[in-house]
This record gives structure tokens, sequence and C-alpha cells, in this order.
């Protein structure tokens, strides 16, 4: 089928409202469009230098954990909730009452993310991987009750308050199941010739087009891109996520998205898809330029410590993974006394390495605000 040529479905009268039925994608697919072709080059480039670069990183899983964070709080910034990537990183006690529906929502996607990178290992992307995950992400938040890790069996619609004002109403749920299989079988249709890059580009745009949950169907969408750039060798760790783009650009993300289901235009949302992980992979090589930049400098700071510099390296590395501290979670990770680990954060807060963030003389927390920032930026 030629990408010029792709009919998205039809609207099928229901008693009161059209539910959108979308086409079949598990086919052999030909980029006819000289400007795809073009785009899907560059990103593939720019992919494959931030692999080849992940790769040179001496210990980049030390700052894999920011970037999942950072993905978790703007895929769900998307869906209106409003944590920062500092709250993202805090401890749920840190939270108040307030904010803490926003956080549990946050930290979901985080243990979503982490269990489906891990199973992929021994389960491929697949239904079943898919309805786990989303049994994770649903756990102690909105949504809790609207069937955590199970397709729906009744109708859904994005915005308006009703089916007859609603803005998009998906395929009716007897659809589903046959829909979702056919999703996966383009995820692993081997005999087809279609690059990465466009399979996970329409994967996302059909799988928020059935939009298969009652609840949580744009985190997940939005986290099967990198899982599926892991699972196809295109990515060695998971530093790459579209959620940032795709949150800057929210009104063409979503106008995109519509636009291929009213006008049959797939060539748009293409383009938009590959720009997007050129530009998200171009500022993924910065950022880790720059984790190195501040880890060197770190490192050439903690060599005034003397004795003390083979704790304080060990606290720096802790710090990547939670730039948010206190006294004891140092004495735990180093596992010395609390007097040896507040002395160990006065030496850098004294270096200018982190600072205090409480003010407080007891209970006090810690930031890694220089780390923070490259993700916040």
């Amino acid at each position: 089928m030629k990408i010029s040529n792709f009919l998205a479905g039809k609207y099928v009268e229901r008693y009161q409202y059209s539910s959108f039925e979308p086409s079949s994608i598990n086919n052999a697919w030909e980029i006819d469009i000289p400007e795809v072709n073009f785009l899907l080059s560059e990103a593939d480039l720019k992919l494959g230098e931030l692999n080849a670069f992940s790769q040179l990183v001496p210990d980049v899983d030390f700052f894999i954990r920011m970037h999942i964070a950072k993905e978790s709080a703007l895929s769900s910034r998307i869906e209106g909730t409003q944590t920062s990537i500092e709250h993202t990183v805090q401890k749920e006690e840190s939270i108040s009452s307030e904010e803490r529906d926003d956080w549990l929502e946050v930290n979901n996607y985080i243990v979503s993310m982490n269990y489906a990178a891990e199973r992929l290992s021994d389960l491929p992307i697949s239904n079943r991987l898919i309805k786990e995950t989303h049994y994770l992400l649903m756990q102690r938040v909105r949504g809790k009750n609207k069937a955590p890790g199970e397709f729906r069996h009744s109708q859904n619609w994005i915005g308006g308050a009703s089916l007859q004002d609603a803005y998009f109403i998906p395929p009716s749920a007897e659809s589903i199941q046959d829909l979702m299989s056919d999703l996966e079988r383009f995820i692993h249709n081997t005999k087809i010739a279609v690059p990465h890059l466009i399979r996970i580009a329409i994967v996302h745009y059909q799988f928020e087009t059935i939009h298969p949950f009652l609840d949580g169907n744009g985190r997940i969408g939005r986290l099967l891109i990198p899982l599926y750039l892991i699972s196809s060798g295109l990515l060695h760790k998971p530093i790459l996520y579209l959620s940032e783009f795709f949150e800057k650009n929210r009104t063409l993300y979503y106008d995109n998205l519509t636009s291929v289901r009213l006008k049959n235009d797939l060539t748009q949302w293409l383009k938009f898809f590959l720009v997007g992980l050129k530009q998200t992979a171009e500022k993924s090589i910065f950022t880790l330029k720059e984790i190195i930049k501040l880890r060197d400098d770190c490192i050439m700071k903690i060599s005034e410590l003397g004795k003390k510099s083979k704790n304080a390296k060990n606290l720096l590395y802790f710090l990547f993974k939670n730039p948010i501290v206190d006294a004891k979670d140092v004495a735990k990770e180093l596992d010395v006394s609390i007097s040896t680990a507040i002395r160990l954060l006065d030496d850098f807060i004294r270096i200018k390495i982190i600072i205090e963030r409480t003010g407080f003389q007891r209970n006090r927390s810690y930031s890694f605000a220089k780390y923070i920032d490259l993700f916040e930026s």
C-alpha cells in the first residue's frame, strides 16, 4: 500500500453517535513521498548517532533514571498532570497531600516503563505486555476503577461531556480485540519491508485511534515508542522519549493525528513524527554531553576531599540516580553512619555540587540541582 493512498477507516452509525472504525495496518507499505524518505534518512542517522554515543558513555545506566523521570512527567503533563521533574524524583512521603495524586500518576509511569523494558528480555511487545503495563500504570490513581489491564468492553470517547458532543469517538468495544491483534501482527511482521521508524509511527497513530483502554491510552501509546526502539535494536538503552516534543507541540500533535482520520493524511503525521525523532535525538545527545561535563567537573571537585574521595564518588553516582536525597538515604546507600553522611553532604554543599532545599536544621533534604536543571530546561 502506498502511503499516499492510505484510507484511515470509516465512521459507523451507532445509536445517537458514530464511531470511527480504523482500517487494518498490517500491510506492506510503500513510501512514495520524497519528503518522508528524506526525513526518515535524517531521523535514522541521528538516532544511530545517539545510540552509538550512548554506548561510549561510561556508567550510562546511572543517568537513565532521569531520562525516564522526565518522560513520565511530560507524558503525564499532556494528560493534564502538573508534576515537575523535581517533584517526580522525590519520595512519596515528601509530597503534599494536594500533589499526591499527580505524583502517583507520574511515578506509576516510571514503574510501568521500567517493568515493560525489563520484560522485553522474555516477552516481546504484545497485547499481553501492553495489558500488564497498563495495569501497573493505573494502580492507586484516577482511573484505577476503569478496568486496569483490560481492554475496554464499553464505548469511550475523547473530548466533550458525552458521546453526543464528543470530539472523537474511537471504534466500538466489539472491534478492539481484532484491531489490537492486527496491530500486534504488524509490529512483528518480518515479511513486509517497513522501516522501523515508519512502523512505530504508524503503530502509535493506530493505538491512539483504537484507544483500547477506558483510561491511560495516551501514556501507554507514548510508552510504546521507546519500547519499540529498544526491542528493534535501534537503541540499546531507553534514552529517547518523544513526550517533550509532543507536549511542546501539543496542538500539532493532536491535529496531525486527527488529520489522518478525517483526511487520510498519513503523510503529514509521518513527517511530524520523524521531525520529532530527529530533534529529540539531537537534544538527547546534547544532554548526554552536558551530563559528562557535569560529572567530570564534580569528580574534579571531589578530588579535593582527600581520603573522603571514595565515599564521595559513590555519593556522586548515587545522586545521578537519585538527585534529591536526605542523610538517611546516603547513610544507607554508602553503608556509613548518619553523622558521616551529614559531613559528606556538607562537603558537597561547600564544593558546590549540591544545595540544601529546606532551610531546616533537622530533616534536611538535598538537591543535585545542576543535574535536575539539565532535564528541566
